[in-house]
């Protein structure tokens, strides 16, 4: 019975490490901002950025930056996947439909705008733990204004934080080339011209 357990065991463990091995960003569903049901399947053969956004951030006005990229490049099979997270510094307030309604009007956004999400921590997207084993932390432009801010801050609460792939904090981007590769991670200080240098490499 003991030898039983034990092949049970280890053919457990085989299969559980080929699901993980064999897992594509694809295989992830996700709920829209009508909690919808969306495939990731369905962005086959597209570029993706994936973001964690919030409304009431410094980085807010990158939500302009982003649009002006989604505008520019949608027509060669560009999309932006918007999610908008609460975790940091409780910036993302309101419901989604606020939320849509605010960068409508201010950043007249077009690009897809999905469910709010956690993206650290217990309760955090399952989307969110795939993007983060792929690609880790790469550090604040310590030229940006907030580069050196953020920082500090993040270093008074965690020494070690810069070698954990959590995400840090509002607007940080995922990358995703049209095999479905994650292929490049932009923290919140990294700007549009960054992006779009990578972005021009995968259309």
């Amino acid at each position: 019975m003991e030898l039983l357990k034990k092949i049970f065991l280890v053919l457990t463990l085989f299969i559980s490490f080929e699901t993980m091995s064999a897992q594509s960003i694809y295989d992830f569903s996700v709920l829209d901002a009508k909690e919808q049901t969306v495939s990731l399947g369905d962005y086959k053969g597209k570029v993706m950025l994936i973001v964690n956004t919030a409304t009431r951030c410094g980085f807010t006005p990158q939500y302009k930056e982003l649009e002006d990229l989604y505008e520019k490049y949608v027509d060669q099979g560009f999309e932006i996947l918007d999610f908008p997270c609460n975790q940091f510094g409780q910036q993302a307030p309101g419901s989604v439909e606020e939320i849509k309604e605010f960068c409508s009007i201010n950043f007249k956004v077009r690009f897809k705008l999905f469910e709010k999400v956690e993206v650290n921590g217990d309760n955090e997207c399952p989307l969110f733990t795939f993007l983060k084993s792929k690609q880790g932390f790469q550090g604040f432009d310590p030229n940006h204004e907030l580069g050196t801010l953020l920082d500090n801050m993040m270093k008074k609460a965690d020494p070690d934080y810069a070698s954990k792939s959590s995400i840090k904090w509002n607007f940080t981007k995922f990358l995703v080339d049209r095999e479905g590769n994650v292929v490049k991670r932009f923290e919140p200080t990294d700007g549009a011209d960054k992006i779009e240098a990578a972005l021009k490499t995968l259309l």
